[in-house]
């Protein structure tokens, strides 16, 4: 049964019904999506589908294996009992795939953080960020200290900087947990048909995208499930680009 997720803009649209049709059978489970209302339904086994929306409005539909196609809609549409939608399978399924290993896949080989930069806890960063200036002072205090501008400039600039990289590879990690948790390893595998061996660096790849971050955080499964499948397909492109 597909899913219809609704919200206050779809007051003055009606629900249009069509179906999609592709030099293959397995038509099921394609997102449909009203790009003006973000709106979303999945076509069914026979490739059906009914959606809320109004003449002008751009209908998106998109899966792992088809080629993305956007139809704006008109008038004739809605009256149109055999409104169908011609979709483009993706030609560039991988043949084969060489399995590579990656053991050491981590926040520095990924360019993340800086090689041998330390790993801070929570509480080791609090304690780092409380006792990192150590500047020279007089013996009344750093009142009647001398510390030239320079360097204190760029003490405090450097410090900061290692200190947004840290909080962007804690944003990192919390995103892989995140989508962890909402996906399992058999969805990557099964519905996804990402690899076993390259899952852990899809995931690096799909949390670096920051529109996927933001539907990520959101924790809208639908809309995150639809971005993650148009990733998988870049991310297969550039795996079948390295076995090459």
């Amino acid at each position: 049964m597909a899913v219809i997720s609704q919200n206050s803009w779809s007051q003055d649209r009606v629900f249009i019904s069509g179906k999609i049709t592709a030099n293959t059978n397995d038509l099921e489970g394609v997102y449909v999506v009203n790009s003006q209302t973000e709106i979303m339904t999945t076509t069914d086994s026979s490739g059906s589908f009914s959606i809320l929306a109004k003449p002008d409005d751009t209908l998106v539909f998109s899966s792992i294996q088809f080629k993305e196609n956007r139809v704006t809609l008109t008038c004739e549409n809605f009256t149109d009992l055999n409104f169908t939608v011609r979709l483009s399978l993706v030609m560039h399924q991988l043949q084969e795939v060489i399995v590579k290993r990656y053991d050491n896949i981590n926040a520095v080989s990924l360019g993340i953080v800086p090689a041998g930069q330390k790993s801070y806890t929570e509480a080791e960063r609090k304690l780092h960020t409380a006792t990192a200036l150590n500047a020279s002072a007089s013996a009344t205090g750093m009142a009647g200290g001398s510390i030239s501008a320079d360097p204190l400039f760029n003490f405090f600039s450097g410090r900061t900087a290692m200190l947004k990289k840290e909080v962007e590879v804690e944003k990192k990690e919390f995103f892989m947990k995140l989508l962890e948790k909402m996906f399992t390893l058999e969805h990557f595998v099964d519905r996804l048909k990402i690899p076993a061996e390259y899952v852990k660096g899809f995931e690096y790849y799909a949390v670096e995208n920051k529109q996927f971050t933001n539907i990520l955080n959101s924790k809208n499964k639908t809309s995150t499930e639809f971005l993650l499948g148009e990733l998988a397909v870049k991310y297969k492109e550039i795996i079948a680009s390295e076995v090459k």
